[in-house]
């Protein structure tokens, strides 16, 4: 006999249910609804658009105040439980892993409601309000609370020292997405709650060990002091149940755990020392690749922020085959977009500091499976692949072989220049900033692409963060480049955008923006009439930012950019001079001996070399402008660092008088 099919009621239809006044048909409208968009974001989205958060908080808000009104009859006050247990459930479904979602219950005023349902003395309306509050504190758009305030501490206290499974876990939850200052962090050590999350590991619930760590690893975050504290002998052996729930059966503790672990070694990297350790954080997070759900998404973060800038983690890492198993997993295909871009930046990390990694990288071709990840739907994954190839080509090495500038990296590269996304721009830029330094004949390449006039629209842009990184790559594209490279450039940019940039609000693009022009003038003397286009803007403009440098890299960007300039010939040598002592008024010190003072040795010595271009011997100037340096106290002041404090200004001097051994008899020491 053939079986029935069940038709299921529509979103419109069941809302409709909503409104009814049979108890029994809300219930089952409301079940109803709540299995419909568990896992199921389309529905989700279709009962969002027709009003069912709003419908369902109100439901939940009403049979509270039924609660109050019923609470002698047994039969009135099962409906209304039944009501407020269904009418949770689907608030917490539709918050479920949706951020939209949880901001729909938030706007319909349900969350007040829920807080207040875990006073209710049914257990099973308190175990689904909690349920649906823990949804909702999944999210970052959860409320926070302020642990500084003794009564949201004592509320807090109080769900954790809750027997029920689901309201403890609430009060971890809380603590995870609410917890952000080292103050917080010491107040909730004071007032017993790490204590109180020890016992749950030690004995509670899967849920409650998984929610503790979470709530723990939060808690340590860049807190040397509160580490210090709970692996102390106050607390028992923490550290010890939480290595051991590293090697759990659960996959997901065992994530939980090494994140944990990993938290603590990152802010107090004197513990877990021992190597043991070390090696088995980074096979499990290599194991954990492998699960296919959630796990195996979040555990290449995991992976990355244990080795991330480490040089002993990644040669331990290296010799786990890590790379090798990266790349199978990419090689795969068919990746949650989490999980891919997680794989990308744990090879970032791989390859950011040894050769050996990068070696192993470009030997298994995992290059090519990384330029594929360039043209990704996904703008993590497009960022991703470009931080990865930003880490692997720190190296002369391979820049000098050639294996990065070619069309399969540089177009799709240069394509995301022009991303909707910033970060995938910024990304793009960083990776492109390597590149272009390329040492061989190959950067033509990079031009017939349209890169270099892409990197000069960039520089345009609106957000500082792209004008900044644009303006690094054109530094480094111009880097030892031949002369009609850089004439291109130039032509490009033109004097007075390049002036306008230097004088750019924002300090990371002003240094830029000297950088590159220090970059553009060094080498032919032809050159250096870059800086006298226009009128001189480009020079003038240096001299006005360099009177007012809000951070020594400025200076010291522009000194550089000077001292190229004060190496060509005797027109360009008063040039400087002029600029160098023009002042803004009587109270303003002569920039030129500020740096000269400062307590920063690379200032000093891009200043010092300004001046020792100045007055080489060999021009027919050197003299007088050497006296009127002398007048100017700015050759005692150099005489004077020669016994500076600061070690590194003493020995650069020392090099430099070196270096100019000559100049210095005939001229600073007469």
């Amino acid at each position: 006999m053939p079986s029935a099919t069940v038709n299921k009621p529509r979103p419109s239809e069941l809302l409709s249910r909503l409104t009814s006044a049979e108890p029994e048909v809300k219930v089952r409208a409301l079940r109803e609804v709540k299995n419909q968009i568990i896992g199921n974001r389309t529905k989700k989205l279709s009962f969002l658009k027709l009003g069912a958060v709003p419908a369902v908080a109100g439901i939940l808000a009403d049979s509270i105040d039924d609660v109050t009104e019923n609470n002698n009859c047994n039969n009135d006050s099962n409906n209304t439980n039944n009501i407020l247990v269904q009418s949770a459930a689907a608030l917490g479904s539709f918050a479920c892993g949706f951020d939209a979602g949880v901001q729909a219950v938030l706007d319909a005023g349900a969350f007040p409601n829920l807080l207040r349902l875990l006073a209710n003395p049914n257990e099973k309306v308190v175990d689904a309000v909690a349920r649906a509050l823990r949804m909702i504190y999944q999210s970052r758009l959860a409320p926070k609370y302020d642990f500084l305030q003794q009564k949201n501490m004592e509320f807090l206290i109080s769900l954790l020292n809750s027997e029920k499974e689901n309201v403890s876990g609430l009060g971890a939850s809380i603590i995870t997405r609410s917890c952000e200052t080292n103050l917080e962090q010491k107040a909730l050590f004071d007032a017993g709650i790490l204590r109180k999350l020890n016992s749950l590991l030690e004995g509670g619930s899967l849920s409650q060990r998984d929610a503790s760590l979470e709530s723990l690893a939060t808690i340590f975050r860049n807190n040397p002091e509160v580490i210090s504290k709970f692996a102390g002998p106050e607390i028992g052996r923490p550290l010890s149940s939480i290595i051991d729930l590293a090697k759990d059966r659960y996959p997901r503790t065992r994530l939980l755990a090494c994140m944990c672990l990993i938290v603590i070694r990152n802010a107090s990297p004197h513990f877990l020392q021992d190597i043991g350790i070390k090696t088995k954080l980074i096979h499990i997070l290599l194991e954990l690749l492998d699960d296919p759900g959630q796990v195996g998404d979040e555990a290449p973060f995991a992976f990355s922020s244990l080795i991330a800038q480490k040089e002993d983690l990644q040669k331990l890492a290296l010799e786990a085959n890590a790379i090798d198993k990266l790349h199978h997993h990419i090689k795969k295909g068919s990746l949650h977009p989490r999980r891919y871009e997680g794989i990308l930046l744990a090879l970032a990390d791989m390859c950011s500091k040894l050769e050996s990694c990068r070696s192993k990288f470009l030997s298994l071709q995992v290059l090519n499976l990384v330029a594929d990840a360039l043209t990704d739907y996904n703008a993590g994954v497009r960022a991703a692949a470009c931080i990865c190839l930003k880490s692997v080509t720190r190296s002369i090495k391979n820049l000098s072989a050639g294996y990065f500038m070619n069309e399969t990296i540089m177009i799709p590269l240069v394509q995301l220049f022009l991303d909707p996304s910033t970060s995938v721009q910024v990304a793009a830029l960083g990776a492109t900033s390597n590149i272009v330094v390329d040492f061989t004949t190959r950067k033509s390449i990079f031009v017939q692409c349209g890169g270099m006039k892409q990197l000069v629209q960039l520089a345009k842009s609106m957000e500082s963060s792209v004008r900044s990184n644009a303006l690094w790559a054109l530094k480094n594209f111009v880097f030892q480049a031949d002369n009609r490279l850089k004439e291109g450039v130039f032509s490009e940019l033109t004097a007075s955008l390049l002036s306008s940039l230097i004088r750019d609000p924002e300090p990371s693009v002003q240094e830029q923006a000297l950088a590159l022009v220090r970059n553009l003038v060094d080498g032919c003397i032809n050159l250096i009439e870059f800086v006298f286009a226009e009128d001189g803007l480009i020079l003038g403009a240096i001299g006005r930012q360099l009177q007012c440098a809000s951070k020594a890299e400025i200076g010291i960007q522009g000194m550089y950019a000077l001292c190229n300039v004060a190496s060509g010939n005797e027109f360009h040598k008063e040039a400087v001079m002029q600029l160098l002592f023009t002042q803004m008024g009587d109270k303003h010190q002569s920039f030129v001996i500020k740096f000269l003072q400062s307590n920063d040795s690379q200032l000093c010595t891009a200043t010092v070399w300004t001046i020792v271009n100045l007055t080489c011997p060999s021009s027919p100037g050197a003299p007088g402008r050497l006296e009127k340096l002398r007048n100017a106290g700015i050759v005692s002041q150099i005489k004077n660092m020669v016994n500076d404090p600061c070690v590194d200004v003493k020995v650069t001097i020392f090099f430099i008088f070196q270096i100019c051994f000559l100049f210095a008899s005939l001229f600073w020491l007469t």
